[in-house]
Parts: structure tokens; sequence; C-alpha cells
């Protein structure tokens, strides 16, 4: 729901431009300490534990975010929310990796397509609450829908895994960190989800004054609904054609949608623009975890936490960054630097499909 509030958040608290680009940062630092925790801690604790944890906590933390009387709590409660998340999400990717371990593209596929349908439907209760007089509701019914989750968590048996994560130490942290598998995967994630860190947060500010106002916070939907079938099909194309032929491709086709919609578009094409550059995207993030936990599959939980790291920081950075262009320029010029990380993610991806196979 981030980007479908920011317009919200700047007309009930007056903030500026470069402040709402905290928003972003606020979200992600708790969840990177936490998560890279989680990654360092695994093989030691019981994963229903942090699983259970992590999901109340964050449940609590979106409900409060309701109740905020100020930008600043907003950021504060987002801040907690976020550690609360990192826990969560640092322990469920590694236990699909345990369950399913010869499926593991399909898998992650899969996993991360329901994460899309999740955020598809964030832009849309905002939307919701807002036709309903408040743009609070939004968080106290998403704060409440975790309920059921923890109740299955707790009532369900313990997932039947044979083997699971090694226990970390720093000899094999060593290793990990010059796999180059991982290393193209850190790399590839750092430009990937930066573009979609941007998107998420400024694509809304970019569709004031270009599409009706009706359908502002509908083109965030529109990105976010291409997720669903993108990821699907990333799931099911990585078996075919392999990681990081189908990292090039999408990478290729991620950035001609973004030449089109923020060079060429206008009107209701930059939706048809929006669409495809969700289709595109969506596929990276899980085709990438998969390559690297492939290539070290005894220590999925570090490689889901260096991947969760990364695309924090990288979530965190560059809205913030496009934040100060656009105070400096304009919205149209901050867009387009999404052009760079995109064309990183080409040279990184061949670099790896000749040297690496």
């Amino acid at each position: 729901m981030q980007g479908a509030i920011i317009p919200v958040l700047r007309a009930d608290f007056g903030t500026s431009q470069w402040k709402l680009g905290l928003v972003a940062p606020a979200g992600t630092i708790g969840f990177l300490i936490f998560a890279a925790g989680v990654g360092a801690v695994a093989g030691r604790y019981d994963t229903r534990t942090l699983l259970l944890l992590g999901i109340v906590g964050t449940g609590i933390g979106v409900f409060v975010m309701g109740l905020i009387p100020s930008f600043g709590f907003f950021l504060v409660a987002l801040i907690l929310r976020g550690a609360f998340s990192g826990i969560g999400r640092g322990s469920d990717r590694p236990l699909l990796s345990h369950l399913y371990p010869h499926r593991r593209g399909r898998l992650f596929g899969y996993y991360d397509m329901m994460w899309a349908v999740g955020a598809t439907l964030g832009p849309l209760a905002v939307t919701i609450a807002l036709w309903a007089g408040n743009w609070r509701f939004a968080y106290y019914a998403l704060g409440a829908s975790f309920l059921p989750v923890v109740i299955l968590i707790w009532y369900l048996p313990n997932p039947s895994v044979d083997g699971g994560d090694d226990p970390l130490t720093l000899a094999e942290l060593r290793r990990i960190s010059r796999n180059p598998a991982v290393l193209v995967m850190a790399a590839g994630i750092l430009f990937s989800t930066g573009v979609e860190g941007g998107l998420f947060t400024w694509l809304t500010t970019y569709a004031e004054g270009r599409l009706p106002k009706s359908l502002v916070t509908v083109s965030l939907s529109v990105l976010l609904v291409a997720y669903i079938p993108g990821r699907f099909a990333a799931g099911s194309l990585s078996e075919r054609f392999g990681y990081i032929p189908l990292t090039f491709g999408l990478g290729g086709l991620c950035l001609l949608s973004a030449v089109y919609t923020f060079m060429l578009a206008s009107g209701l094409t930059v939706l048809v623009g929006v669409f495809c550059l969700g289709l595109s995207l969506s596929g990276l993030y899980p085709t990438l975890m998969a390559y690297a936990t492939e290539s070290t599959p005894e220590h999925s939980a570090p490689i889901n936490a260096i991947g969760l790291v990364v695309s924090s920081c990288s979530i965190a950075g560059v809205p913030a960054a496009m934040g100060f262009v656009i105070d400096g320029t304009n919205i149209v010029w901050a867009m387009r630097l999404l052009f760079i990380p995109l064309a990183g993610l080409l040279i990184v991806s061949a670099i790896a499909w000749v040297r690496i196979g």
C-alpha cells in the first residue's frame, strides 16, 4: 500500500517530497537488520517459532500504522513493522527451499506470485478506504487479516523436512560471499529491486496529470497485477530456459518497456507500458534467488538473507535518491533514471551467461 498512500500522506500531513522519499528507507531499516539476523542463526532456532513471531508482530505493526497522529510517527511505525517482517521473510523462503529441493525455480516463482496477489490488493485497499472516507481503514483491515494466518501456523503440524540449513560459520560465510552465483544474484537483485522501489514509491506521482484522477492509484495496481502472470510464467520457464538466460531476456524486455512508458507513452497507453513493466520485472527476483540457492542449498537462509538485505538497500535507496531528483528537476527525469539499473542488469546477466554458464 506504500506507493498508493504517498499522495494521501502529502495531503494530510503537508509533507514535502524529500520527506516522502524517507518512507521506503524507514520501511526497510528494521527489515534489513532482522532478516540478516535470521539468516545468521538459521539451523539453530525453530523455524515455526520465528515465523509465528514475525507474522504476529507484522500484523500488530500494520494495525498501529493506522493509529498514527503525524508523519513522524508513521515512519517509526514503519520501522517496527519492518523489523517483524524481516523475521518472517527471513524464515519462509529457506523452508520452501528445503521442502521442494528439486523444484526451487518453479516454487520460488509461485511463492512470489502470491506476494504479487497481496501487493495487488494493497492499492485497491487504499482506494476503497478513501471511498469510505478514511485511509486509516485500509491499515485496520490489513492488520486484522493477519489473525487467520497466525491461527494456521499455531494449529497446523510441523512440516517434515529432510536435512535443513547447516549452522553458519565464519568460514562458510566467506565461502558463500565468494560464490560467483551469489555475487551475480546480489548484483542482479540490486539493480532490479531498485527499479521496483522507484516504481512502487513514485509511479502514482508520475501518473498524476497524465491519467484521469480516478486512475492514478489504479496505475500501481496495474503494475502489480502484472506480477501475478509474470511470476507464474517465470517459475515455469526457469526449468525450460535456465536461470541466467531467463534473467537476460526479462531484463531486456523490462528495459524496452521502461523506455516506452517514460519516453513515448501518453494518456491511457501509460497503463499499457506499466503492465509490460510489471510483467517483465516481476520474474527477476525469484529467478535470481533460485539461481544462487541452487549453488549452495545447505545455506538457503543466509543466501535468502543476502538477497533480502541487498533488495532492502536498493528499494530504500533508489526512491530516496529519486525524491531529491524530483525536488531539483521533475518526476519525468527521475523515472528515466531507472534506465541505468536496467542496463546494469543486462550487463551483469550477459557476463554471467558467458563466463559462468
